[in-house]
């Protein structure tokens, strides 16, 4: 194949230089400008808390939902946010209300955290969580009849991942709202994964909540996040912190205020996402995406081609952008982990070879996930090949 280039921007990215890294769908790092404002956030906060929190950060947060809901195609009374997706997801939990026998409809593609927060939920108001099995490798016409199936008379709620996390499919999420709609059945999407690895607009997909990091494909710091929320859902959110839940300045209450202050916190994260997106130009935003899918293609086809690999989505690459998961042979003794726990490989891959990636199971079945950024290069893939090629999929 040809050469993929360095991309100029790369150095944007402060990275140990002494690791590979290619795991940016877990944990983005930001460019030094994204953490530059989140510092000086921080720093103006440190200068004069009583003016930041009483007078201006209420003001800030909204200048920030604006330019994030512009990047979303949105409004930002629709906007709140929030620290991570887990925490938006959690007050989509508290914000349903289930009876005995209601059930909550997810897939077994869904991320652990998400099914972990709706079992938990269907505990304590005995409602059942049921699962559709989505078929492997999953097409979006597939998708949407097997989630269909899964729908009975009692089910009150879909969740479902915009691009899955373990597997890196792409769902068809615009189609499966439209179905639900069909049964009058609210959605809830999980997606940190889509924003800035695919054009989202939020006012078009038809769901009623969607939730979402920063720290994923915006490269926005740890700690950002947003809630989306339809206005007929907005009168039913409750939020599982409790706090003051009112506006400092004065204005009439809304929705957000629930979550807008959560007890005292540096909202530098998230003030900063603002700064991800103005870094992120449509050009910028545009080389990510083409950079990335050249590199996690090369990696896939290489893969692929390593005895007992086979694709969790479709052959066609068109599927993926900046990620994609293989499915590893398992090796004699092999046992499907915890989830999150790191397989014997990934263990190796860092320790002997310095290479970070995701290594782990999935429904009983071994995967390994590339992901890469505009500061990923040919190299760190070819360094991951060869230590493959040295220590194979099976060990």
């Amino acid at each position: 194949m040809p050469a993929i280039s360095e991309h100029p921007l790369a150095s944007f990215w402060k990275l140990d230089p002494d690791t590979t890294y290619l795991n940016h769908g877990s944990f983005g790092p930001s460019p030094q400008p994204v953490q530059q404002a989140r510092a000086a956030w921080s720093e103006r906060l440190e200068r004069q808390p009583m003016r930041f929190f009483c007078q201006e950060m209420e003001a800030e947060l909204e200048r920030t939902s604006a330019v994030l809901a512009e990047f979303l195609k949105t409004q930002p009374e629709r906007l709140a946010l929030i620290d991570n997706a887990t925490v938006a997801m959690n007050v989509v939990s508290a914000s349903v209300d289930l009876k005995p026998s209601d059930e909550i409809l997810i897939n077994d593609h869904e991320y652990g955290a998400v099914r972990n927060i709706w079992q938990a939920k269907c505990r304590d108001s005995g409602a059942r969580l049921m699962t559709a099995t989505l078929p492997f490798p999953p097409t979006a016409a597939e998708v949407v009849t097997a989630i269909e199936s899964a729908i009975t008379p009692r089910t009150r709620l879909i969740v479902v991942s915009h691009v899955t996390s373990a597997t890196a499919c792409i769902l068809p999420i615009k189609a499966i709202c439209q179905m639900a709609a069909s049964h009058s059945i609210p959605v809830c999407v999980d997606g940190p994964h889509a924003i800035a690895m695919l054009d989202v607009n939020l006012d078009d997909l038809g769901c009623d909540y969607y939730c979402a990091s920063g720290h994923k494909w915006l490269c926005a710091p740890f700690g950002s996040g947003f809630l989306w929320v339809h206005p007929r859902r907005h009168s039913s959110i409750r939020c599982p912190i409790i706090s003051w839940g009112g506006s400092i300045a004065g204005r009439p209450a809304t929705w957000k205020d629930r979550t807008n202050w959560l007890g005292t916190r540096d909202p530098a994260p998230l003030l900063a996402m603002a700064d991800a997106v103005r870094f992120f130009t449509p050009e910028r935003l545009q080389q990510f995406r083409e950079h990335a899918h050249a590199l996690v293609c090369h990696a896939r086809r290489a893969l692929l081609e390593m005895p007992g690999v086979r694709t969790f989505c479709t052959p066609d690459e068109s599927d993926f952008v900046s990620m994609a998961a293989v499915e590893l042979p398992q090796p004699p003794g092999w046992k499907p982990g915890y989830h999150g726990s790191p397989d014997p490989l990934q263990i190796e891959l860092r320790d002997r070879h310095q290479i970070e990636i995701p290594v782990g199971s999935w429904n009983g079945r071994r995967f390994l996930r590339v992901s890469a950024h505009l500061y990923t290069k040919q190299t760190d893939v070819e360094r991951l090949l060869a230590a493959l090629s040295v220590g194979p999929p099976q060990c």
